[in-house]
């Protein structure tokens, strides 16, 4: 691939979020959005008029394009991803990857058949928060996140678990870097046919614990996650990036709490991914989040799902 070139992008599917996708693609560096893709033709003529591009009803209607991002509903991720990864088109999709295991193991497959990149779109590897707490994690022994919003009607295809809590699940996962095992989870139907409210207890093996809690109808938006380690507590707040260390430490003989600064250089999150997108595409670097980690993310949230019918 030549890397003097701007990439030539495209975004499929420009609901709530895909719109934003397209906002920062259209003035990126490295970057021209040659397209956007909507089966409502008056929203993608809407977004590509916005944003300066083409306008398209079809993703076989797009010009030759080096990657794509799917943001599309998740139940049309399989076929998506599996149309352009075979054709050896790089794709940013959209978390979760996919509904089930099998469907993840297609996409997987076809990116090893186009030998195409693929990036998972889990969006708080890139928060800058996460990313200063995380070098300061080592061995965590216990975990406890809270990730509530209000509801919103968007992404009412899935339960909370493959909606929110699947954020929260693969962030755990790289934080703790051991095999889960067990799952215990709790769930209710409120407001859809599906889980929208939900508590998940994982055992990782060596004993650390994360106690994850997801909700979509919530009256507040909260989203946050605490780390206990040995003699250090950290806390982020998603929204706001904060980042809170405290850690014992020993002065003049006396044990005592100190808060340890750490600096955060806040960004939007979205376009730190979007960023990576494109040496990703250039082969310049490895996905932050390949397509193995978003299964791994996968079968534990149906796992959790499985814990609830049961």
């Amino acid at each position: 691939m030549n890397t003097d070139r701007s990439l030539r992008l495209a975004v499929v599917g420009v609901g709530s979020l895909g719109q934003h996708h397209a906002r920062i693609l259209s003035d990126m560096d490295g970057a021209e959005l040659v397209g956007v893709v909507d089966a409502n033709g008056a929203r993608a003529a809407e977004i590509a008029h916005k944003f300066g591009t083409k306008a398209f009803t079809r993703p076989e209607e797009l010009p030759p394009v080096d990657g794509v991002v799917v943001a599309a509903p998740t139940s049309l991720h399989r076929a998506l991803a599996v149309s352009f990864l075979e054709r050896g088109v790089g794709v940013l999709c959209e978390k979760p990857m996919a509904t089930t295991l099998e469907e993840c193991d297609e996409i997987l497959a076809a990116r090893d058949r186009g030998d195409a990149p693929l990036l998972v779109g889990h969006i708080e590897h890139f928060n800058p928060g996460v990313a200063a707490l995380a070098r300061n994690v080592e061995a965590p022994g216990f975990l406890e996140v809270h990730r509530l919003g209000v509801f919103s009607g968007r992404s009412l295809d899935v339960d909370v678990i493959l909606d929110l809590m699947i954020h929260d699940i693969e962030i755990a996962q790289s934080l703790v870097r051991r095999p889960i095992r067990s799952v215990e989870a709790v769930g209710v139907r409120v407001l859809t046919p599906f889980v929208d409210l939900a508590n998940a207890r994982l055992t990782f093996e060596g004993g650390c614990v994360a106690n994850l809690t997801a909700s979509r109808i919530s009256r507040d938006k909260v989203r946050k996650l605490r780390v206990f380690q040995h003699q250090a507590y950290l806390s982020v707040d998603y929204s706001e990036q904060a980042v809170e260390f405290y850690r014992l430490e020993e002065r003049d003989g006396q044990r005592a709490i100190v808060q340890v600064p750490v600096a955060v250089d806040k960004r939007e999150p979205l376009r730190c991914e979007l960023e990576h997108f494109l040496p990703v595409l250039r082969r310049e670097t490895d996905p932050l989040v390949g397509g193995e980690a978003a299964r791994e993310a996968v079968w534990v949230a149906r796992s959790i799902l499985a814990c609830m019918s049961r």
